[in-house]
């Protein structure tokens, strides 16, 4: 039962974990397009679900299952789509795809168990969210057709997409403007929900892998790269990777989120712009408590047209933990896929 309770959070870490699994195995084409599209899908459905703002199901007289606090973080999302079931029905239908052009589709066999399989973890997968009080059936039915959708629109545009990243110019530029623009057109939902703070890391992460890839994929991430257990890349250098680029990349990660927390605050203090922190800061969080409600002359900044457009989006003051938490994926994800692999090459791993 303990694999049906994946919450968002923990869709975030396997889909890292599996990108560098897959980047590690070589598979890096594979691995780029199932990781951008887990991102799609978790800020398509995310948003949908804090447009429409269904509740879950009420607890009572549905029994709702939180075992551990990730889990409890996950409930306070609305309902409807359920993300486990569009997730699933994408992820796997992307794979069974891979594979199936992989291998030829002349081979009915590998298309039919395939097809058996997917069809049978996502059942599993919605019986699942249904047995811990999560999902109706209503939210089940609704994650499962926009899952059909996304992953045919998917399976359309993914070629050019990834053409796109990987051969055209002016990629970071465009992809950073991007990811700045989905983190301000983000829906507001009617009750806060930890939907915003996992569409942040899932962007952060699209943000690195796009970037590093478009500058480093003549390098490493080509077609012609060597396959694990081939000669040019035996079975213990492949263990060698494992071992130096998992400590690597959780070192990035510690070392991006340190410099966030140091560079972002700064950075806004000198330009006047209002911030507050609820979690990686506890001093911008408990001076927000003793000013709310004091606003003094000194409170008011005058900084001209950056006051102004803080006043024109309606916020008295910007979470800092947003920055944060995205330069934080975002580094963790650039050092899996240009980093490390510069890394291997340079001890000839």
């Amino acid at each position: 039962m303990e694999c049906w309770m994946l919450s968002s959070q923990r869709y975030r870490v396997l889909s890292l974990s599996l990108f560098t699994l897959l980047s590690c195995l070589c598979f890096s084409g594979l691995a780029r397009q199932m990781t951008l599209l887990i991102a799609f899908c978790d800020y398509l459905g995310n948003c949908i679900k804090d447009v429409i703002s269904a509740p879950r199901p009420s607890c009572p007289p549905v029994r709702r299952i939180t075992a551990t606090k990730d889990e409890e973080d996950n409930a306070m999302e609305y309902g409807l789509p359920s993300s486990h079931t569009l997730n699933t029905v994408c992820l796997s239908g992307y794979l069974l795809h891979y594979v199936s052009s992989s291998v030829g589709y002349e081979n009915v066999s590998i298309q039919y168990y395939g097809f058996a399989l997917a069809c049978l973890l996502v059942a599993l997968i919605a019986f699942g969210r249904i047995y811990l009080g999560m999902h109706s059936v209503v939210d089940i039915v609704g994650g499962l057709a926009i899952g059909v959708l996304i992953l045919g629109l998917w399976l359309t545009i993914n070629e050019q997409m990834d053409d796109f990243i990987t051969s055209k110019q002016n990629v970071s530029s465009f992809w950073t403007a991007l990811s700045f623009l989905l983190l301000f057109a983000y829906p507001t939902p009617e009750h806060p929900t930890p939907s915003y703070e996992y569409h942040t890391a899932f962007n952060g992460v699209t943000l690195g892998i796009v970037t590093g890839v478009q500058q480093t994929y003549s390098q490493f991430h080509h077609e012609a790269v060597p396959q694990v257990f081939s000669p040019e890349l035996p079975l213990a250098a492949y263990i060698g990777r494992v071992m130096v680029g998992i400590p690597t990349i959780l070192l990035v990660k510690f070392c991006s989120k340190s410099l966030a927390k140091w560079i972002l605050p700064t950075v806004s203090s000198a330009l006047g712009i209002p911030i507050r922190s609820s979690t990686y800061i506890p001093k911008l969080k408990l001076d927000n408590v003793h000013a709310n409600g004091k606003k003094t002359d000194e409170s008011k900044y005058s900084v001209g047209y950056l006051q102004r457009l803080c006043e024109f989006l309606c916020q008295d003051s910007f979470d800092i933990d947003t920055g944060i938490r995205f330069f934080q994926y975002a580094g963790l994800a650039w050092s899996v896929v240009d980093l490390v692999p510069s890394i291997f090459s340079y001890i000839n791993l």
